[in-house]
């Protein structure tokens, strides 16, 4: 089964799909943040997907801050909306600098701006199905070398 990725904004949400498989992240489709719910429908329909993993805004420090408290929220609404699929918060932190660099040498449209959202989400979905496939969180890594 697949996994879908979601780069959550105010106004826009970048989203990614894996292989079924879940080897491979790739750029799906900006959609309004406003039509989220009709393209979750229709995806789920669609495709099979067991797992959603939302970007997870923190601070460079690990911090929460307002946008955090935001998405957080927007998640726990979605997963009383979609119980029937796993849902997971993944850090965010820097996807979105990587994707505008990814990004960088593409001609300036409104169409290749929205599209950096996917990108973003195509990040998080590539660093999470790393984790799927190592198996440790970061923390253990750390503690296992020092």
């Amino acid at each position: 089964m697949k996994i879908l990725a979601l780069d959550l904004g105010d106004k826009w949400t970048g989203t990614a799909i894996s292989d079924a498989l879940r080897m491979l992240a790739r750029p799906l489709e900006t959609i309004e943040t406003k039509d989220l719910h009709t393209f979750l429908t229709n995806i789920l329909a669609q495709e099979r997907i067991s797992i959603i993993v939302a970007g997870h805004p923190q601070t460079l420090k690990g911090t929460n801050s307002a946008q955090t408290t935001k998405i957080e929220k927007q998640v726990n609404e979605l997963t009383e909306q979609f119980p029937h699929v796993q849902w997971v918060l993944w850090d965010e932190r820097l996807t979105s600098d990587q994707a505008s660099e990814l990004m960088r040498g593409k001609k300036f449209t409104k169409e290749n701006k929205r599209y950096e959202h996917s990108v973003a989400a195509a990040l998080i979905l590539g660093s999470y199905l790393d984790y799927l496939r190592i198996g440790i969180e970061p923390e253990e890594f750390e503690e296992d070398v020092e």
